[in-house]
């Protein structure tokens, strides 16, 4: 009887970790890298932590880099290969400066029971949905959704700071920083324009947070406000990702919600540990 009893509490928590495991990053193992050099960006299909599976590239529409002299907007035009259940970007870094890269998937449908759909809501940053099926009476409601996902990370190469950062790529939703994280430390704040359509989105739940630690990272959450603005405070040195579900209900007999998803990836260094400020210098056009 243990060992049933122990078996069906491991299935609940695989199956609680596999709901809660939906959204997808572009991390480095290091966003600060040197010019003119190879580097790895992985596509974390899961959590921040762990990628639970490959994205295929099938499923991509588009892939974009910028930085410097480097402009790439095609998924054929970057090395890809899969490390167990992580896709592998290989790119080549250019000139010193702030690099964006960005990957936009098709859009997929998924069925979801009723109660694997509120447990997403509540823990992936949909408290809107939520409650609107509360107020409803449709909690009971299994649902068909249509979603698609739209992440971008910022990194610096070399000792020059550009504006490449802040580029709209042209994906549904996008979450744009509005100030160069390299020339921001732990302590400040970094405003975010979140957009749908490359309109501002107001009100929009948000969710923040840095990995301190391997494997151990603290979030926080925030709104945008009226103009589709969030203010993020840097309150510690890691890599740190911003996130945002824009979740729409739809009166189509066969699919019930279309969701949009956007992630942000940078990295912060805490300055005061290591010496000194890094001499960064701003290039002019």
């Amino acid at each position: 009887m243990w060992r049933k009893a122990l078996l069906n509490m491991v299935i609940v928590v695989f199956v609680l970790a596999t709901a809660n495991a939906h959204d997808l990053f572009l991390k480095l193992d290091s966003y600060f890298l040197a010019p003119n050099a190879k580097a790895t960006v992985r596509l974390m299909n899961g959590t921040f932590e762990t990628s639970e599976g490959v994205v295929s590239r099938e499923r991509l529409s588009d892939v974009s880099i910028r930085g410097a002299n480097t402009q790439v907007s095609s998924v054929e035009a970057v090395s890809w290969r899969n490390e167990e259940s992580t896709a592998l970007m290989d790119i080549q870094t250019g000139g010193a400066g702030t690099y964006l890269v960005g990957v936009s998937t098709r859009p997929r449908e998924i069925d979801l029971k009723a109660a694997e759909f509120n447990d997403y809501l509540e823990h992936d940053g949909l408290p809107d949905t939520l409650e609107q099926r509360r107020k409803r009476n449709e909690l009971n409601k299994d649902v068909r959704e249509r979603y698609s996902k739209h992440v971008r990370a910022v990194f610096q190469v070399g000792n020059t700071l550009s504006e490449d950062y802040q580029k709209p790529l042209g994906y549904p939703v996008e979450i744009i920083p509005q100030q160069n994280p390299y020339a921001l430390s732990v302590g400040q704040s970094l405003t975010v324009l979140c957009t749908l359509e490359g309109r501002p989105l107001p009100n929009q739940f948000v969710i923040a947070g840095w990995e301190a630690l391997p494997g151990k990272t603290q979030s926080m959450n925030t709104r945008t406000d009226a103009n589709g603005l969030a203010i993020i405070k840097l309150r510690g040195a890691g890599k740190w990702y911003v996130k945002l579900i824009h979740m729409t209900p739809l009166s189509d007999p066969k699919l019930n919600y279309e969701s949009k998803w956007a992630t942000l990836t940078f990295e912060v260094r805490d300055l005061s540990q290591r010496g000194g400020r890094r001499v960064l210098r701003l290039r002019t056009k």
